[in-house]
């Protein structure tokens, strides 16, 4: 599925749409080079899951920040990342066993990110169109239903 993200504003509404829809155990990856919009993306998500206000600084120097919400939500930036196996070493796995994973850079986690997530994915990859950005997202698992039933 491809959705055209004019400005910033579209590229939050999407988180905020994509938002209610995730459950515990779940992982977002949102791929794509610099400046495309993935931390805007993931605040808009964040923002919908907590409070509008919300402080959601990138986790690029962090590597990951948790927010109490329902589920939990983990930002995880692995851009810095040398070893796939680093991201346990950053509570991956505990975030998943207790909430979900929104993860940036996931290709730090090499060619078979499935293998360290669970089989319920959702894929943004966000790239440049004209004067906006185009996401196109994927699912796996459950995902791949409740895009389905995904109105943006």
């Amino acid at each position: 599925m491809k959705i055209e993200l004019p400005d910033a504003d579209a590229t939050t509404a999407l988180g905020q749409t994509l938002a209610p829809l995730l459950e515990a155990g779940e992982a977002v990856l949102l791929y794509g080079p610099l400046g495309m919009g993935k931390s805007t993306l993931a605040r808009g998500l964040i923002r919908a899951l907590t409070t509008p206000d919300e402080d959601v600084p990138s986790p690029t120097f962090t590597l990951v920040q948790f927010y109490e919400s329902d589920p939990p939500v983990a930002h995880f930036d692995l851009y810095r990342l040398t070893r796939p196996e680093e991201a346990f070493e950053i509570g991956l796995d505990e975030a998943l066993d207790d909430g979900f994973a929104l993860i940036e850079w996931p290709e730090r986690l090499g060619e078979d990110p499935g293998r360290f997530l669970g089989p319920d994915r959702l894929t943004i990859v966000l790239a440049e169109d004209g004067d906006g950005r185009v996401a196109t997202v994927s699912g796996a698992g459950a995902w791949d239903a409740k895009l389905k039933e995904l109105h943006v």
